[in-house]
């Protein structure tokens, strides 16, 4: 009893100086020393697929598509993992900023567990219907074989690859996101020692750098439940697992936004698999080829605006308002820079690219060349895309950011890769999501506009009663 006292004591002090760190200490640079190990953590995560792409395009470009059609799988599961633990993170820090702790241990157990089951049912489904699902997706009859022996493996590894990414983000949202790093590198690492391994060692071609995959993901799962366990805020017990009407509500609206996003580019990528199917594995490979590097600079953006989110959701959660909007512009006049810095170091370098994943094949350098540079032209405009999704998601402005999250990769590229690509040929296939881009970033700002706006009335009124 004595131990179990001193226990309960230990984690409220924990709690306390965790709150005080976020809702006290300088906006910019909490901002950063959180950001570090997201943007490690997300740069890490598109390694799994980086690698996997950079070593089968060694094997045949049908083998590079495959990979391609291979996204929209991943993209499912990421979205089940986004869904569940951006649900229960972000709310989840704001409870901490209201010190409602034991309602944050009944949240973060309903996530993580709900998770691990939605993983295993999806993964059943899978691999029941794996032929007609890789069709579905996009496989041309030469590419279907390298896509169903890949996906085959990756959904027998879903329950904990989606759980994984609930482990991380309630880590990050809790502020402890450098611990969430150290599990993701560490799957990261193995990763790539596993791939040529598998891939040509064993000589177990595609399903090789699958199981590479898999086993890496189960490492990174490994440490990150130790992690939360030993040095995170809010445990996970299964005795908090609640699967009750209340806690379904909050990870609903606190995890709609990003499960629309990811499920949305999950078909948004069959689609444009589909429309770059009509001209040949080679456009299937090379539209693959400059998502997969389009991800990874993404990633920086998106690891800054997560060291940003926990920032949000105390303050937000505390009344701090103006704590929140200096924390937003910030990340907003950052993001866009290094944005500009990657836009165009990629414009001259894109061939070089491109080839560094398919060399040899002179249809893919051609097509995914062109393709990258036009997606260069409209790269800044995602530091304000990104940063005000998130922000919206996590101060709990559920249609607004289910909307922005659905749009880019959604309401408006499906549509639009169809018409242009029936115009334009291969052409519009290349420029649908530059023109999805620009069409995102008109909704962006009026609804972000108005949000900040709403804050600034907040600020105000709270200002009001403090002085009264």
């Amino acid at each position: 009893m004595e131990k179990e006292t001193q226990e309960t004591e230990e984690r409220m002090r924990s709690l306390d100086e965790k709150f005080n760190e976020m809702t006290q200490s300088p906006v910019r640079p909490l901002i950063c020393r959180l950001a570090v190990p997201t943007v490690i953590s997300n740069l890490i995560t598109t390694f799994y697929n980086m690698a996997d792409a950079f070593f089968i395009g060694k094997i045949s470009t049908s083998a590079s598509g495959a990979v391609g059609i291979a996204f929209s799988v991943m993209a499912v599961i990421q979205a089940i993992g986004f869904f569940f633990g951006q649900g229960s993170g972000n709310n989840i820090s704001r409870m901490l900023g209201q010190h409602r702790e034991k309602e944050s241990e009944r949240l973060a157990a309903t996530g993580f567990f709900s998770a691990l089951i939605t993983g295993v049912v999806f993964a059943a489904g899978g691999l029941l219907f794996l032929e007609p699902l890789c069709r579905l997706l996009g496989s041309t009859e030469t590419i279907l074989p390298y896509a169903a022996d890949y996906i085959r493996l990756i959904l027998i590894g879903a329950p904990y690859m989606a759980a994984s990414l609930v482990l991380n983000c309630q880590l990050r949202f809790e502020g402890s996101a450098f611990y969430g790093m150290i599990g993701l590198t560490a799957g990261g690492i193995l990763n790539l020692i596993l791939d040529p391994v598998f891939i040509f060692a064993c000589d177990m071609g595609i399903s090789g750098a699958a199981l590479a995959t898999v086993l890496s993901q189960l490492v990174s799962f490994c440490l990150l439940f130790r992690e939360l366990e030993h040095r995170g805020t809010v445990p996970i017990r299964p005795k908090n697992f609640t699967p009750s009407k209340k806690y379904y509500r909050i990870i609903f609206n606190g995890g709609l936004p990003s499960l629309c996003r990811q499920s949305v580019s999950g078909v948004a990528t069959a689609c444009m698999n589909i429309a770059a199917g009509t001209f040949g594995d080679a456009a299937v490979a090379a539209m693959a080829i400059v998502t997969k590097i389009a991800n990874f600079t993404n990633a920086v953006l998106l690891g800054f605006g997560q060291g940003f989110q926990p920032v949000c959701g105390y303050n937000y959660g505390a009344g701090l308002y103006g704590r929140v909007k200096e924390g937003f512009w910030f990340c907003v006049r950052t993001g866009t820079l290094i944005l500009a810095v990657f836009a165009v170091a990629e414009w001259i370098a894109a061939p070089y690219l491109i080839e560094l994943f398919r060399k040899g094949d002179p249809d893919v350098l051609a097509i995914g060349t062109v393709a990258l540079r036009f997606q260069c032209l409209t790269l800044c405009l995602n530091g304000w895309l990104m940063i005000s999704n998130m922000m919206m998601q996590t101060t709990g402005k559920v249609v607004s950011a289910s909307f922005l999250g659905m749009a880019r990769q959604g309401i408006f590229l499906i549509p639009i890769v169809f018409t242009l690509s029936h115009f334009f040929g291969i052409t519009g296939v290349q420029t649908a999501q530059p023109a999805a881009d620009l069409l995102s970033f008109a909704c962006c700002c009026v609804l972000q506009t108005r949000l900040l706006r709403e804050m600034e009335r907040g600020r105000n009124v709270k200002g009001e009663k403090d002085e009264m």
